[in-house]
């Protein structure tokens, strides 16, 4: 169910709670924090058009198609009146929106590494946060390049609950106070989105019919929506519920193989419940990330 949180009401399921209220609940927000990906951006079926080593011609498409999108987002957010937008690009390296064409009102965010990943420097000081070009969790039918930050995870979870990527960002963006109002990418993870944050304003421009197979908007038309919802999103009060997870975080992360899990448990404070799967738990949040990322990154070196 989606609440009016001007009235500073609760919803609570299990250990996930929406904060009571938004600080500026009856202002709209000015200070916007993008994080962009690839695979979920119209257009995009599959892999090799997001890798950047191996994708040639069709991965520097993929590029103009993101950085359209951003553009989208970005017009949308100065539209309901931002004054500040910061752009994070988190695919692959973080390098792949092409700078000169950014709307030039956004900051842009690049390059690797980066601790906090896809929402690196976000801060209480945001007032909002959206999701653009998202995939869906890995392990999801009909969802395009379904994975949860690499191809050897098999599934995460916080405290009992199954997440992908869109799930673990706003979990930190939650920490901060601050809300995701705008999701976009597949119907599949926009389906996810609607069930972790039932207020939270989506944009589905391709519909997967399979993992590299899926029917597309035009990326014209999908801009147009994309900018439009993300003016609404930015002027509604009921979005504006950050997620949070209670204390003390529980972490569960299973691998493809048990190799992978034979690195990951090297991280300090995990360890090992199966052949696959290591477990971890931390005071808060980005202390749950840090072991979650420093364990799947970990997880895939020789």
């Amino acid at each position: 169910m989606c609440m009016d949180f001007r009235h500073a009401q609760r919803r609570e399921s299990g250990t996930v709670k929406a904060q009571d209220s938004f600080p500026h609940a009856e202002a709209r927000p000015t200070k916007v924090f993008i994080s962009i990906d690839m695979e979920g951006i119209c257009g995009i079926v599959g892999e090799k058009e997001t890798d950047p080593v191996r994708g040639g011609e069709a991965y520097q498409q993929s590029r103009r198609l993101m950085t359209g999108e951003a553009n989208a987002a970005i017009e949308g957010c100065l539209r309901a009146g931002a004054k500040e937008v910061l752009v994070a690009d988190s695919h692959w390296n973080f390098d792949n929106l092409i700078p000169e064409e950014l709307n030039e009102a956004a900051v842009l965010l690049r390059g690797t590494p980066r601790p906090w990943s896809m929402v690196q420097d976000l801060d209480a000081s945001f007032d909002a946060t959206m999701f653009i070009g998202y995939h869906a969790m890995a392990g999801t039918p009909q969802a395009i390049i379904d994975h949860t930050f690499a191809g050897r995870v098999r599934s995460v979870e916080v405290n009992g609950r199954r997440v992908g990527e869109t799930g673990i960002n706003a979990y930190l963006a939650g920490h901060y106070g601050v809300p995701v109002v705008l999701v976009t990418g597949d119907s599949a993870v926009t389906a996810e989105a609607k069930a972790l944050l039932p207020c939270v304003h989506t944009v589905a421009v391709k519909e997967p019919t399979g993992a590299s197979a899926a029917k597309n908007l035009h990326p014209k038309k999908a801009r147009e929506l994309i900018q439009a919802e993300a003016a609404r999103a930015l002027s509604d009060p009921k979005a504006r519920a950050p997620l949070k997870a209670e204390a003390p975080i529980e972490v569960a992360v299973e691998f493809k193989g048990t190799e992978h899990a034979d690195r990951a448990e090297m991280v300090p404070g995990a360890h090992r419940v199966d052949g696959t799967r290591i477990a971890l738990t931390a005071a808060d949040f980005p202390a749950a990330f840090r072991a979650l990322y420093a364990a799947i990154t970990l997880s895939g070196l020789d």
